[in-house]
């Protein structure tokens, strides 16, 4: 029997990644949904090639080109996620959420309870709302996969037996494009040498984090809330070749460490193929780079950003919220060339520290329009400043 399964964000590098496995097994899968933003184009021609009969589009410019095209009179094009109810007559066997930033939230949380599984590569989300995820995979008994590589490597390594073990969890860091940078070369860098990532290809966004490091500051608040644990026991090492995702130390004595190829295929087949029998092409073990592991503790001088950790609950919070929201401005501020570098580095942490705010790391999110309201209140706030 046919899987059948649900793509949220199909148009992305994820959704793109996995669209791509699933056609050389295409026998063995029906997708039953497939979601984009804006790109109703590759939208249109992935549904063609798996006849996929649900579609959702949000923009609503794309939406209006797509219903025009001649394709879509067979199929139901919907131009928002209200409407899983009118798709789903009962519950599916795997859903990719894949939507970048928060507005990936709701319908992440709302197809939970259409799905036996859900593979979630939305770290906004998670980082958000995971007190509201969580409620709703309980409430379904959903099935819940981490995908980005150092949490999906984290997952992998530790069975149940072994949950209230964890002495130490480690996450890997490449170091970005500015690892080897002296400081004021880094303070003066351009938003072109920032995204040059040496080991993954990304957006530019996420680019941008990885060079500051704040990626891994939300990577920790991830793997605190994914693996409930507290903040002390997850750090970070810089591990140039991105070979090893994640060391597992256990209180019995054993380490465990995770390695895979530099890519996304390893999290995003392992997520969907859960039983170990499928094989995929991977190349052979790199004895070079174990030989040549190279850790290193981050230098808080060259990434500060890092420091927030210090400060961040180890419990869900609204902070979490004006957290992302205070470094996605920046980043855009920077990558248009409205701000350097240095300004992006020294925004993010003067203005994470209002005293304004801190009263929110008390506040555990109640609702998604919650967080919604507090990202907008905290936009607002940063125009308002003139900044």
């Amino acid at each position: 029997m046919k899987k059948k399964i649900a793509i949220l964000g199909s148009t992305g590098s994820i959704g793109k990644t996995l669209i791509n496995i699933l056609k050389k097994d295409k026998k063995n899968f029906e997708i039953i949904l497939l979601s984009a933003n804006g790109n109703y184009k590759e939208l249109l021609k992935q549904a063609k090639f798996f006849k996929v009969k649900n579609l959702i589009i949000n923009n609503q410019l794309s939406f209006n080109n797509i219903k025009k095209n001649k394709y879509s009179k067979k199929i139901k094009i919907y131009n928002n996620f209200d409407n899983f109810k009118k798709i789903f007559n009962k519950k599916i066997d795997y859903t990719m959420s894949a939507i970048s930033g928060i507005h990936g939230l709701k319908p992440t949380v709302d197809i939970i309870k259409y799905t036996k599984k859900i593979a979630i590569a939305n770290k906004e989300s998670i980082i958000c709302g995971w007190e509201l995820i969580n409620k709703e995979l309980k409430k379904n008994k959903t099935i819940f996969i981490p995908v980005d590589s150092e949490h999906f490597s984290i997952w992998s390594l530790i069975s149940r037996k072994e949950k209230n073990m964890i002495n130490k969890i480690y996450i890997t860091a490449s170091g970005g494009p500015f690892l080897k940078w002296p400081i004021k070369k880094i303070m003066n860098a351009s938003p072109k040498k920032a995204i040059k990532h040496p080991n993954w290809s990304m957006g530019k966004k996420i680019s941008i984090d990885s060079a500051t490091m704040m990626n891994k500051v939300f990577e920790v608040i991830e793997a605190q809330r994914i693996f409930a644990i507290p903040k002390s026991k997850i750090g970070i090492l810089i591990h140039e070749k991105s070979y090893v995702h994640a060391i597992l130390q256990l209180e019995n004595g054993i380490k465990k460490i995770l390695v895979h190829d530099t890519n996304m295929i390893i999290p995003i087949f392992n997520s969907i193929y859960d039983n170990g029998t499928k094989k995929i092409k991977s190349k052979k073990l790199d004895i070079k780079k174990l030989n040549n592991l190279n850790f290193k503790v981050v230098d808080e001088n060259k990434f500060p950003l890092t420091k927030i950790l210090k400060v961040i609950p180890n419990h869900s919070s609204l902070y979490d919220t004006i957290l992302i929201t205070i470094n996605d401005y920046f980043v855009y501020k920077f990558l248009n060339n409205k701000i350097n570098f240095s300004k992006l580095i020294y925004s993010i942490n003067k203005f994470s520290k209002i005293k304004e705010f801190q009263k929110y790391k008390k506040i555990k999110p109640k609702n998604i329009t919650e967080i919604h309201n507090l990202r907008d209140y905290v936009s607002l706030k940063m125009s308002s400043l003139g900044i």
